[in-house]
């Protein structure tokens, strides 16, 4: 596998043009994704008083999210593979730039609920379409890509959150989500013409689940393995999905009122697992092309491991930090290899399972926490995510192992090496 690393790069200039405006194009639909949603999450308390709902009304209005997700990402691998990943990527980005101006418009939970549905669709289909697109284009020219991609996706959240944050004060929840339409179709529109007039380069590999024959090499036992081994990366998705997504609600209330710090310190210790998180993402390929997928998997799920039982268990804030960051920095690259690995196995129907597995992590997550929280204190909810990330690190390891011995055709030389070294 590390030789199809070195011995599959674009070679001549010329291809090199085409293939960095394909992944430029993919990178920006990464961070729309994420910056479009990170401005609409911060104006959730504006919306709630707008639409007059209580708290209870809010959490059911916001399944409306969680619904349109999974339910989209069941079927885009599908819609993928008959009308291309371009079209659907293309429409789902449109789906979810125009839906997130709709909130403020509404006037009841109701009705708030019933168009989070389309923002959630959008956004459900959105994942999935461009997670395809950069396992299929890292196929291609077999390299370890799919990293940088959720960088951007980290990054474009890290500006939509901060760039709230700067105008709630000044703008009306109408007006700061219409803007984030235009800025989303303007987008779109960019990075769609590039996408949809740049062809994926030219190579013998291809996914291997929408290659021909791949469906004669699925017969009987080995279709089983297949999904079965699609499952297994999914649910490491889910192990480290559930990880950030319980941070990203309780991290800072850890800090401020386990260690009793000021809301400037505790908002910080969320932002130092973000960013650390994204610095890890843009050094991924080359870490993924040096040591190979399984070794930095593993690696890093022990790494989250260790740091979420620090910062979980620390008395210090210093100590709390360090913890976060070591959690960012181990959690970054697992989630990105597990749907690559299940793409390269599974092909677009493989991507959906994985993806729609990690955000049912992600909505497991705070509301897991929040209830072990108030059984048995929050600093003990908080090792679940440590618990999780190590079972990561095993599942990797293991169906690595397993996937070398049972589909040698999909982790040998027939493979291609979209996750880097090894399998």
């Amino acid at each position: 596998m590390d030789q199809l690393v070195d011995g599959g790069r674009l070679g001549p200039a010329v291809a090199a043009l085409p293939v960095a405006r394909l992944r430029l194009a993919i990178s920006l639909f990464f961070a729309l994704d994420g910056f479009v949603f990170a401005g609409w999450v911060v104006r959730i308390p504006a919306i709630k008083e707008q639409a007059h709902a209580s708290a209870g009304e809010l959490g059911l209005a916001l399944l409306g999210v969680s619904v349109g997700s999974v339910g989209t990402m069941t079927v885009t691998g599908r819609l993928c593979r008959r009308f291309g990943t371009s079209r659907v990527t293309v429409v789902t980005a449109t789906v979810l730039s125009l839906s997130v101006t709709l909130p403020p418009l509404t006037h009841s939970a109701l009705q708030l609920g019933l168009v989070l549905l389309l923002f959630g669709s959008g956004y459900g289909g959105l994942n999935v379409a461009f997670n395809t697109a950069g396992v299929d284009l890292a196929t291609r020219i077999r390299r370890p890509i799919l990293p940088t991609f959720h960088a951007a996706y980290s990054a474009g959240a890290l500006v939509g959150a901060g760039l709230g944050g700067l105008l709630a004060p000044h703008l009306s929840p109408q007006r700061h989500l219409l803007l984030l339409t235009v800025i989303g179709l303007a987008v779109t529109a960019f990075a769609g013409r590039e996408m949809l007039r740049t062809p994926l380069p030219a190579d013998g590999g291809g996914t291997p689940g929408d290659r021909p024959g791949a469906g004669r090499r699925r017969a009987g036992a080995t279709a089983r393995r297949v999904r079965l081994f699609v499952t297994a990366y999914g649910l490491i998705t889910l192990c480290t999905a559930y990880g950030e997504g319980a941070l990203a609600d309780w991290g800072s209330l850890h800090l401020s009122t386990d260690l009793h710090t000021g809301p400037g310190t505790a908002a910080a210790g969320y932002a130092v697992f973000a960013l650390t998180m994204t610095v890890s993402r843009m050094s991924g390929t080359r870490l993924l092309e040096r040591l190979g997928s399984t070794p930095v998997l593993v690696t890093g799920g022990l790494a989250a491991s260790v740091g979420m039982f620090t910062a979980a268990l620390a008395s210090q804030p210093w100590l709390v930090f360090l913890g976060y960051a070591v959690t960012g920095l181990g959690l970054a690259n697992v989630f990105p290899i597990a749907v690559g690995t299940a793409g390269t196995v599974g092909g677009s129907d493989g991507v959906a399972t994985a993806t729609t597995l990690g955000h049912s992590g992600v909505l497991l997550g705070p509301p897991t926490i929040g209830f072990l929280a108030q059984a048995f204190g929050l600093p003990s909810a908080l090792t679940t995510i440590a618990a999780l990330a190590a079972l990561a690190a095993v599942l990797g390891y293991l169906v690595a192992r397993s996937l070398q011995h049972r589909l040698p055709s999909l982790s040998g030389g027939d493979r291609p090496a979209t996750t880097g070294g090894h399998p």
